[in-house]
């Protein structure tokens, strides 16, 4: 069951999103730590489609800590993510070294207010979307906000990253 309501958890995340001026809704919904896929689960949790309930990934470019932001019912193309950047090649980051990196657990990493701000990537296709969602900083908190405002408050690249 998902609530919705203004920005009330407080986390890095929301504020981060806050400091930025980015308008902005949050939604808590019961996070199952058992779940294969966890992007889906939360969207099937607050009643999105997949493509609009964004996940946040951790990858390594030529060596270099990025983090890629992608609809949760897509993979992402490790070609294309190294191309996103102008790198050569790209692998997903361990998930102690994400945790490390993003002051995150795994399922509640957030593209914002993470410890070290890294460049970040952003789906092309999600800029179709009239809404989308990220993870607030926490498991089982979501971050409803445009898409526009996404990539401006991150200084992210747009481009397609999805397999």
């Amino acid at each position: 069951m998902a609530k919705s309501g203004k920005p009330t958890a407080s986390t890095r995340a929301t504020q981060a999103l806050a400091r930025a001026g980015i308008a902005f809704e949050t939604l808590t919904y019961d996070y199952d730590p058992d779940a294969e896929r966890i992007g889906l689960q939360a969207a099937e949790a607050i009643g999105e489609p997949p493509r609009r309930v964004l996940k946040t990934l951790m990858a390594e470019v030529d060596g270099r800590a990025v983090c890629v932001v992608v609809p949760s019912d897509h993979e992402v193309s490790m070609k294309k993510l190294a191309q996103a950047f102008g790198g050569k090649a790209a692998v997903m980051m361990r998930p102690t070294d994400a945790e490390r990196i993003t002051g995150y657990h795994v399922g509640g990493i957030s593209p914002f207010g993470q410890k070290k701000r890294v460049p970040t990537a952003v789906e092309a296709a999600a800029m179709a979307e009239p809404y989308v969602f990220v993870n607030g900083g926490q498991r089982g908190l979501q971050a409803k906000l445009a898409p526009a405002d996404l990539v401006r408050a991150l200084g992210a690249v747009t481009a397609p990253l999805i397999a």
